[in-house]
Protein backbone atom coordinates (compact mmCIF):
# COMPACT_ATOMS: atom_id res chain seq x y z
CA UNK A 1 0.00 0.00 0.00
CA UNK A 2 1.19 3.64 -1.06
CA UNK A 3 0.96 6.62 1.25
CA UNK A 4 -1.05 9.48 -0.17
CA UNK A 5 0.64 13.07 0.18
CA UNK A 6 -1.23 15.64 0.74
CA UNK A 7 -0.02 18.88 -0.73
CA UNK A 8 -0.21 22.18 -0.05
CA UNK A 9 -2.83 23.45 -2.73
CA UNK A 10 -4.95 20.23 -2.24
CA UNK A 11 -5.32 20.65 1.44
CA UNK A 12 -6.34 24.39 2.06
CA UNK A 13 -9.35 23.14 4.35
CA UNK A 14 -7.62 20.50 6.15
CA UNK A 15 -4.47 23.14 6.78
CA UNK A 16 -7.38 25.86 8.22
CA UNK A 17 -9.08 22.80 10.26
CA UNK A 18 -5.83 21.98 12.05
CA UNK A 19 -4.65 25.47 12.57
CA UNK A 20 -8.19 26.17 14.09
CA UNK A 21 -7.66 23.54 16.50
CA UNK A 22 -4.28 24.30 16.96
CA UNK A 23 -5.06 27.74 18.16
CA UNK A 24 -8.22 26.99 20.33
CA UNK A 25 -6.53 24.24 21.86
CA UNK A 26 -3.37 26.23 23.07
CA UNK A 27 -5.89 28.91 23.91
CA UNK A 28 -7.27 26.85 26.51
CA UNK A 29 -3.94 25.35 27.70
CA UNK A 30 -2.78 28.93 27.89
CA UNK A 31 -5.93 30.02 30.09
CA UNK A 32 -5.70 26.69 32.20
CA UNK A 33 -1.67 27.00 33.23
CA UNK A 34 -1.85 31.25 33.65
CA UNK A 35 -5.43 30.89 35.21
CA UNK A 36 -5.81 27.42 37.16
CA UNK A 37 -7.02 29.12 40.52
CA UNK A 38 -9.90 31.17 39.42
CA UNK A 39 -10.34 28.67 36.32
CA UNK A 40 -10.73 25.74 38.91
CA UNK A 41 -13.14 28.09 41.52
CA UNK A 42 -15.17 28.25 38.45
CA UNK A 43 -15.08 25.05 37.19
CA UNK A 44 -14.18 22.89 39.75
CA UNK A 45 -11.14 20.67 38.97
CA UNK A 46 -8.06 21.43 41.32
CA UNK A 47 -5.68 23.84 40.35
CA UNK A 48 -2.64 21.23 40.09
CA UNK A 49 -4.83 19.02 37.29
CA UNK A 50 -5.68 22.71 35.09
CA UNK A 51 -2.68 23.39 35.26
CA UNK A 52 -1.04 19.89 33.98
CA UNK A 53 -4.04 20.01 31.12
CA UNK A 54 -2.97 23.18 30.37
CA UNK A 55 1.03 21.90 29.61
CA UNK A 56 -0.47 18.99 27.82
CA UNK A 57 -2.99 21.34 25.44
CA UNK A 58 -0.56 23.49 24.91
CA UNK A 59 2.47 21.03 23.45
CA UNK A 60 -0.53 19.26 21.82
CA UNK A 61 -1.64 22.49 19.91
CA UNK A 62 1.91 23.38 19.01
CA UNK A 63 2.13 20.04 17.57
CA UNK A 64 -1.42 20.12 15.13
CA UNK A 65 0.17 23.82 14.47
CA UNK A 66 3.39 22.18 13.35
CA UNK A 67 1.25 19.68 11.46
CA UNK A 68 -1.12 22.40 9.81
CA UNK A 69 2.62 24.33 8.59
CA UNK A 70 3.77 21.97 6.71
CA UNK A 71 4.30 21.75 3.52
CA UNK A 72 2.77 18.17 3.17
CA UNK A 73 0.28 17.25 5.39
CA UNK A 74 1.19 14.20 6.87
CA UNK A 75 -2.34 11.54 6.20
CA UNK A 76 -1.22 9.72 9.49
CA UNK A 77 -0.65 12.07 11.81
CA UNK A 78 -3.83 13.61 10.59
CA UNK A 79 -5.57 10.74 11.59
CA UNK A 80 -4.05 10.68 14.68
CA UNK A 81 -4.77 13.96 15.39
CA UNK A 82 -8.58 13.32 14.67
CA UNK A 83 -8.19 10.22 17.13
CA UNK A 84 -6.96 12.03 19.87
CA UNK A 85 -9.61 14.35 19.22
CA UNK A 86 -12.07 11.46 19.41
CA UNK A 87 -10.42 10.01 22.34
CA UNK A 88 -10.52 13.52 24.25
CA UNK A 89 -14.27 14.12 23.34
CA UNK A 90 -15.42 10.89 25.14
CA UNK A 91 -13.05 11.18 27.86
CA UNK A 92 -14.76 14.97 28.37
CA UNK A 93 -18.12 13.70 28.69
CA UNK A 94 -17.27 10.91 30.66
CA UNK A 95 -15.91 12.72 33.21
CA UNK A 96 -18.98 14.52 33.68
CA UNK A 97 -21.03 11.27 33.56
CA UNK A 98 -19.23 9.45 35.98
CA UNK A 99 -18.94 12.89 37.96
CA UNK A 100 -14.77 11.86 38.32
CA UNK A 101 -13.51 15.60 38.44
CA UNK A 102 -16.08 16.89 40.67
CA UNK A 103 -17.64 19.80 38.72
CA UNK A 104 -19.50 22.96 39.23
CA UNK A 105 -22.63 22.95 37.03
CA UNK A 106 -20.88 25.64 35.10
CA UNK A 107 -17.65 23.21 34.52
CA UNK A 108 -20.29 20.43 33.43
CA UNK A 109 -21.67 22.64 30.90
CA UNK A 110 -18.02 24.12 29.92
CA UNK A 111 -16.58 20.27 29.81
CA UNK A 112 -19.81 19.12 27.41
CA UNK A 113 -19.27 22.26 25.17
CA UNK A 114 -15.79 22.09 24.98
CA UNK A 115 -15.99 18.24 24.17
CA UNK A 116 -18.70 19.46 21.12
CA UNK A 117 -16.26 21.95 19.76
CA UNK A 118 -13.17 19.02 19.90
CA UNK A 119 -15.89 16.55 18.02
CA UNK A 120 -16.63 19.62 15.68
CA UNK A 121 -13.02 19.77 14.83
CA UNK A 122 -12.75 16.24 14.66
CA UNK A 123 -15.39 16.17 11.78
CA UNK A 124 -14.01 19.11 9.92
CA UNK A 125 -10.16 17.48 9.83
CA UNK A 126 -12.09 14.07 8.74
CA UNK A 127 -13.66 16.34 5.91
CA UNK A 128 -10.98 18.14 5.50
CA UNK A 129 -8.75 14.72 4.47
CA UNK A 130 -11.32 13.47 2.56
CA UNK A 131 -11.72 16.37 0.40
CA UNK A 132 -7.79 16.67 0.17
CA UNK A 133 -7.63 12.98 -1.33
CA UNK A 134 -10.47 13.37 -3.61
CA UNK A 135 -9.00 16.68 -5.82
Amino acid sequence: MTAVTVTADKAKFLRLALAADAVVTGGNGLVYLAFAGPVGDLLGPDAALLRGIGVFLLAYGAAVGLLASRRTISPAATKAVIALNIIWTLGSVATVVTGVLDYTTIGAIWAIAQALVVAGFAELQIMGLRKARNQ
